[in-house]
């Protein structure tokens, strides 16, 4: 005997399977050896923000790096001669992108400024990379902090996120007592 199948009735309506974004990581230096679990991190990372901003079919990659090869991108693309922590260059421009096939870009993570930030802070690592990886994302949809406004929307989103992975608040300064 077959048994009954459950139907969906008015008060609980079937929700569209979401399906997460493509990500291929790309490790391009070696200090990244050594560190476990960060594939799954930033993947869990990347699938909380579109699901945040209901981004589907989304498909990036994020380049783990080092602060020589950031720097020559900060340099070439941003007029900026100097490493920074993070980078993202989007596919096109926001909005233009077709359904069907969504490459939004690329994010790019340099591991020494990473690591120095989150000594600095008194973060732990992985905190700070889902954060910066979180922060790329929303880069390559669309998202600046270029204006007040623009910043405080974007910590808005990142607060958010990152709280669904259960990582504190990133800029809520930790004192030295912990």
């Amino acid at each position: 005997m077959k048994a009954p199948t459950r139907r969906a009735s008015a008060q609980s309506p079937r929700r569209a399977p979401h399906r997460t974004p493509t990500v291929d990581i790309v490790v391009e230096s070696g200090r990244w050896k050594g560190r476990r679990g960060l594939v799954p991190l930033l993947r869990r990372a990347i699938a909380e923000a579109a699901a945040t901003l209901s981004t589907s079919d989304a498909e990036l990659a994020i380049v783990l790096t080092d602060d020589s090869a950031i720097r020559r991108l900060n340099r070439r693309w941003r007029g900026k001669d100097e490493p920074t922590n993070v980078l993202a260059f989007p596919a096109q421009q926001p909005g233009t992108a077709s359904r069907a096939h969504r490459l939004i870009g690329d994010i790019v993570i340099a591991y020494q400024t990473l690591a120095r930030e989150a000594a600095a802070e008194r973060k732990p690592f992985k905190h700070h990379l889902a954060h910066l990886s979180v922060h790329g994302f929303l880069h390559l949809s669309g998202h600046d902090h270029e204006t007040d406004h623009e910043a405080a929307a974007m910590e808005g989103l990142e607060i958010a996120i990152l709280a669904r992975l259960g990582i504190p608040n990133p800029y809520v300064a930790r004192g030295r007592g912990g």
